[in-house]
C-alpha cells in the first residue's frame, strides 16, 4: 500500500470515528436488512409457491460461473486463476428448480450504503481532513458491485431473465437535492447533481442508464442491423433516506414474481 494511500485511509479513519467507520455500521445494518428480507422472501416463496422447490445459496464459486459460460460456448470459462474464488452478494442467490432437474436464479439482491453527510450535519459534526466541512466528497465504493453484477450476467447468459437488484442508500445516492438543519437552526444543501457527492452515475451502466427504481428483470431486445442483441439490466433502487426491510422485502418479491413467470412462459 502506498503512502498516499496509507494516509488517505488514516484521514477516513479519523473522520469516521474509527475503524468501523471506514466500513460503516449503517453499511452493516443495510446488508443486514437485505439479508434478512432476502431470507423472508425465501420463506413467502416457499410457502406461495408449494409445488415449486426453492433453494437460498449464500455464494456463487467462479468455477461454477466458468462452467456455465464454458457450456454455452467452449471458447467461454477458460480462464480461472484461484479456484475457490467466489461471489457473495448480500442478500444472497435465489434458485428455483425447473422440470428439468435445473436449479434457475429468481433473485439475487445487493446493499450498498454510501454517504453518512445527513446524519453527521444533523448531529452537528464537521467532516474532512481538518474537520471543518459540512460534507464529504464521495468516494468510489460503489463501483465494486459491477463484479457481482457481472458475474451473475455471465452465469445467466443464456437466461431471459436477469433478476438482480441492488438498494443504494445514503447520501451519495441522493434522487434530489435535499436540506439538513444542523443543530443551530442553519440549513446545508446536499445536492443530487453535484459531482462531488452524487455516485448513482457511477452505477447506471449495470442498467444502460435507464430510469432507476424500476424493475428491469425481463430482458430488453435492441435491434441492430436486421438482428436483435439482448441486454439484461440490473434493477438499481436508490435513495437518500433508509431503505426499510418491508420496502425492500415487496420489491424482491416482485422481482422474483417476475422470473418466476418468465420461466413459466418458456416452459
Amino acid at each position: 500500500m502506498s503512502k498516499r494511500q496509507t494516509g488517505r485511509l488514516t484521514d477516513q479513519h479519523i473522520s469516521s470515528g474509527g475503524a468501523s467507520g471506514i466500513f460503516g455500521e449503517d453499511a452493516q445494518v443495510h446488508d443486514k436488512f437485505v439479508g434478512r428480507a432476502s431470507l423472508n422472501v425465501f420463506e413467502k416463496l416457499k410457502q406461495e409457491y408449494e409445488r415449486y422447490q426453492f433453494r437460498l445459496r449464500p455464494a456463487l464459486n467462479k468455477q461454477e460461473i466458468n462452467e456455465k459460460l464454458h457450456s454455452i460456448d467452449k471458447r467461454l470459462g477458460e480462464t480461472l486463476y484461484v479456484k475457490d474464488s467466489k461471489i457473495k452478494p448480500d442478500g444472497g442467490i435465489i434458485e428455483v428448480l425447473d422440470k428439468d432437474g435445473k436449479w434457475r436464479v429468481v433473485l439475487v439482491s445487493e446493499a450498498k450504503f454510501q454517504g453518512k453527510d445527513v446524519e453527521n450535519i444533523k448531529a452537528g459534526v464537521l467532516v474532512g481532513k481538518n474537520n471543518d466541512q459540512d460534507l464529504m466528497v464521495a468516494g468510489n465504493a460503489i463501483e465494486r458491485v459491477y463484479k457481482n453484477i457481472n458475474e451473475i450476467r455471465n452465469f445467466m447468459l443464456d437466461e431471459y431473465h436477469f433478476p438482480y437488484v441492488v438498494f443504494l442508500q445514503g447520501s451519495n445516492f441522493a434522487t434530489e437535492t435535499v436540506q439538513v438543519f444542523r443543530p443551530d437552526g442553519s440549513f446545508v444543501e446536499i445536492r443530487h447533481d453535484s459531482g462531488a457527492m452524487n455516485r448513482i452515475d457511477r452505477v447506471t451502466a449495470a442498467n444502460y442508464c435507464m430510469k432507476i427504481n424500476r424493475n428491469y428483470c425481463k430482458n430488453i431486445f435492441i435491434g441492430h442491423n436486421k438482428s436483435s442483441i439482448m441486454l439484461q439490466a440490473a434493477s438499481i433502487y436508490a435513495r437518500c433516506d433508509p431503505w426499510k426491510e418491508d420496502e425492500m422485502q415487496q420489491i424482491m418479491i416482485d422481482i422474483a414474481k417476475t422470473s418466476i413467470g418468465i420461466l413459466n412462459q418458456l416452459g
